[in-house]
């Protein structure tokens, strides 16, 4: 038997002993920082790997909450959140804790591709040497029983890639953050983790929003809102975006550095992210392939346990998009409830991020990823094999996704195989009927004997006897799928497809709720959320089940900032 060799973090000096600073050690500074003071002020950063930027403490911060589970995983002592040092740094007060081995954070630049479109506008000089982490400050990266974590805070206050906004996050867009990292988590699809959520009321920050009740699409007033600072960890916080940025200026020759700039990314992706499947001792254009080829295989992976799931990203630009393959960034994102293939949580962001269009956004986001990597092979005359090859990967990728999305569908529905008849009347069915997402796929996973048992995921009675009429034929043609002889293999079934569907998804009224009463001093909501979330498929108690296992009110429907939100945050 293996003994536990994971060594417990019961002090904050063993968690900055464990720290390990890769990305700031092995990549470059920018050279204009020593320049430039504290580097807060928006301005275009034209090289370097980072700016160097500490973040800004919120006043008087007040604990709200900490991942119990995550803090088991990492070894980490329910005593450090009563550390003041813990508190501090946690909440963006680095200056005041001495004995820190770098007692200064991080900032990254990236470039933007919306839907595979090149984008400098959004960069306020409009040469894309502005944007990047505007609010997102990382602050640690440590070794932790062997894996590798970085910590990054979200609303730490102004970077030079501000953009001119606040650097600042609010307690309603924190709480939304927060929950729903773990709740990915327990949902079985990989994700950036949430470590704790600080708000503090001495602090507001003006925001557009809705008014109450409101069907407008669009924000109406500005309102003030307390400031928040919530910890996301991860392996790394490398997006495509990146890569992007480095592939752009090395294509254009922006500066003499900018090819190798790019190599230096790219292999330290590699090493944060890839470094267990591929093999330091192969050539760059060897290991560009094998980068190119898993980050396929992980990206369509993800993008098919979203839908899996019923989650939508609502903004799936290339800086949206992590390298290593992950869920990243929880900003304008949302559970589908009433089923809609072109569901879209954001106001803004249009079809092309909608609900069943997330393989194509991800395709879009890979061909951003091979562009990036691309000056590292043309530049070199004897890789045009691997080009070729790099470009076959990318060529790829929609067969690879309809693979995994049909193995998925496969999986939700208990069947061996994906059958497009069966698949494409039920979609007709679920959007005639007008079904929830979630529920029905969990009941379906109880093999109903008949219609009835679905009927609670439907939005309303059945008065159109045609589609009881399909109902019962689609139910009879899944049943000769399945592979359901006695009581025995029945349970089996169920079992396995209730492992694949959950019961309980985070949905933005439960989340509303949640963070209004955070904003009244109530925390309990977001402790009661959290623990409900954190075990999306197995059954909880009665009480549970009548509260979150239903489907959305009447009275939500259309209302601004529960059926649709801004990216406002």
């Amino acid at each position: 038997m293996k003994k536990n060799t994971n060594k417990n973090i019961e002090t904050f000096q063993e968690l900055v002993n464990s720290s390990d600073y890769s990305f700031i050690e092995k990549l470059n500074s920018d050279p204009d920082a020593k320049f430039n003071g504290d580097n807060k002020l928006s301005r275009e950063v034209f090289s370097g790997h980072y700016v160097p930027v500490s973040p800004t403490a919120i006043k008087e911060p007040i604990y709200i909450s900490h991942s119990v589970n995550f803090f088991k995983e990492l070894g980490f002592s329910e005593n450090l959140i009563k550390s003041d040092d813990f508190i501090k740094m946690f909440s963006g007060d680095m200056s005041n804790i001495s004995n820190l081995t770098q007692n200064a954070g991080w900032a990254t630049g990236y470039a933007l591709s919306i839907y595979g479109t090149e984008y400098y506008a959004q960069c306020p000089f409009q040469t894309g040497n502005g944007y990047g982490d505007g609010r997102a400050i990382s602050i640690l990266e440590a070794l932790i029983n062997g894996k590798r974590r970085e910590f990054q805070l979200k609303g730490a206050g102004k970077t030079p890639y501000c953009r001119g906004a606040d650097g600042r996050a609010v307690l309603r867009s924190s709480v939304r953050e927060f929950l729903a990292q773990e709740h990915m988590h327990s949902l079985g699809i990989p994700t950036s983790r949430s470590l704790t959520l600080f708000t503090s009321t001495k602090e507001q920050v003006t925001r557009p929003w809705f008014r109450d009740n409101s069907y407008s699409k669009d924000p109406e007033v500005m309102i003030e809102e307390d400031v928040a600072i919530t910890t996301r960890v991860a392996s790394s916080f490398l997006r495509v975006g990146q890569l992007e940025l480095f592939g752009r200026r090395a294509r254009k020759n922006e500066h003499e550095n900018a090819l190798k700039e790019l190599e230096m990314i790219v292999l330290h992706l590699i090493d944060r992210e890839y470094s267990e499947v591929i093999n330091q001792d192969l050539t760059l254009e060897e290991k560009i392939i094998l980068l190119a080829n898993e980050f396929q295989n992980r990206l369509t992976s993800l993008v098919a346990n979203w839908i899996r799931v019923g989650y939508c990203q609502g903004n799936f630009n290339s800086d949206n998009c992590v390298a290593g393959g992950f869920t990243l960034d929880y900003g304008p994102f949302g559970f589908i409830e009433m089923f809609d293939p072109k569901y879209q949580s954001w106001t803004g962001g249009g079809m092309h991020f909608s609900f069943f269009n997330q393989p194509v956004a991800a395709f879009k986001n890979f061909k951003s990823f091979c562009s990036a990597l691309k000056p590292l092979l043309s530049s070199n005359k004897e890789a045009l094999e691997e080009l070729e090859e790099l470009e076959k990967i990318e060529n790829n990728f929609s067969k690879i996704m309809q693979e995994k999305m049909e193995d998925m569908w496969a999986r939700k529905l208990g069947i061996d195989k994906f059958d497009v008849e069966l698949f494409e009347e039920l979609i007709n069915l679920m959007i005639d009927t007008k079904v929830d997402y979630t529920i029905f796929f969990r009941e379906l996973s109880n093999i109903p004997d008949d219609i009835s048992s679905l009927e609670k995921s439907f939005y309303g009675k059945i008065q159109n006897e045609n589609i009881k009429l399909r109902w019962n034929s689609w139910l009879e043609s899944w049943k000769s799928f399945i592979n359901v002889n006695d009581e025995n293999s029945k349970d089996k079934l169920s079992n396995q497809m209730k492992l694949t569907n959950p019961k309980y998804t985070l949905r933005e009224w439960h989340l509303v709720w949640a963070y209004q009463e955070a904003e009244n001093g109530n925390y309990k909501p977001v402790h009661e959320l959290q623990e409900i979330m954190t075990n999306p498929y197995e059954e909880q108690t009665k009480e549970i089940e009548e509260k979150y296992y239903i489907k959305k009110p009447s009275d939500f429907f259309g209302i601004a900032g529960i059926s649709h939100v801004s990216c406002s945050s």
